[in-house]
């Protein structure tokens, strides 16, 4: 008989409470049979949500919280992703958004997107349009309500440190017309310095450097461990195992240290705000 593939708890959310919910578990010292008895529930389910394979119904968080004794724990995670479907954000976004409202910091490398805690509302409408045309115009205003919701984290009076690295196309070959990149452009300077947080830009003629896959954010929290989370256009990925955290960290560092001073990154991004609003640069 092979042996058991446990599952890697860092690869996305589903994997972390699928190997929570196998943990908790043999903890137990219950087979999946006796666990799934009496929820209506098949033990192929069970062994795919413990694979990190499928979600958890509402039902079956209701009977593993009450056979396990874990007082409410998966009945949450399910309000968690039904709450971020309602409020407009994606359900593997969901734990990002709320660990954000308790980050002591966060640092983002943004190659192809200005991060979302920057984006201005015409901004980020032209992103959704663009990345999920076929979506109806309500479910539109709603993600994008929700991606403005998430700023309001910048007008609190203990505001997690900010760092932010951004590839200097972005700036250079606007998704906006001149007059609304421009406001972007302020809104990204606004933010930084009343945050006191650190921009700093990746130059376009930088062709090798490190992170080249793809964008990352990094979350320090001051009573847990530090996470990171990666995202593609249609999932998103938590990352908490911390040899994996600790090598994204030092290829953020080493990023840093590419990148252009932040003094200079901010007068450039505040340089070409007043050029798109004098119409020195065009779409």
């Amino acid at each position: 008989m092979p042996s058991r593939k446990d599952p890697d708890a860092s690869a996305n959310v589903p994997s972390f409470y699928g190997a929570e919910l196998r943990y908790l578990r043999e903890q137990a010292g219950l087979t999946l049979e006796q666990l799934a008895e009496g929820s209506w529930r098949g033990i192929s389910l069970l062994s795919q949500i413990e694979r990190g394979e499928r979600r958890m119904p509402e039902d079956l968080a209701r009977h593993v919280d009450a056979k396990l004794g874990t007082d409410g724990f998966f009945m949450r995670r399910c309000e968690d992703v039904s709450r971020a479907k309602r409020s407009g954000h994606a359900e593997y976004f969901a734990d990002v958004v709320e660990m954000e409202k308790s980050a002591e910091s966060i640092e983002e490398w943004a190659p192809a997107l200005i991060p979302g805690l920057l984006q201005t509302r015409p901004y980020a409408e032209a992103v959704i349009h663009t990345s999920l045309p076929w979506l109806p115009p309500d479910t539109v205003e709603s993600q994008v309500r929700a991606r403005l919701e998430r700023a309001d984290i910048w007008e609190r009076e203990v505001r997690p440190a900010f760092w932010a690295i951004l590839h200097q196309s972005l700036i250079s070959k606007p998704l906006l017309p001149p007059e609304a990149m421009a406001e972007q452009l302020e809104h990204i300077a606004q933010v930084i310095r009343s945050t006191q947080g650190v921009l700093q830009l990746l130059p376009e003629t930088t062709t090798a450097h490190p992170l080249m896959m793809g964008m990352i954010k990094a979350m320090t929290f001051p009573d847990a461990p530090p996470l990171i989370y990666t995202e593609g256009l249609h999932s998103g990925q938590l990352i908490d195992y911390p040899a994996l955290v600790k090598n994204y960290r030092r290829s953020y560092d080493l990023l840093r240290a590419t990148a252009l001073p932040p003094e200079t990154s901010l007068a450039m991004v505040e340089q070409a705000a007043e050029d798109y609003r004098n119409g020195k640069r065009k779409e």
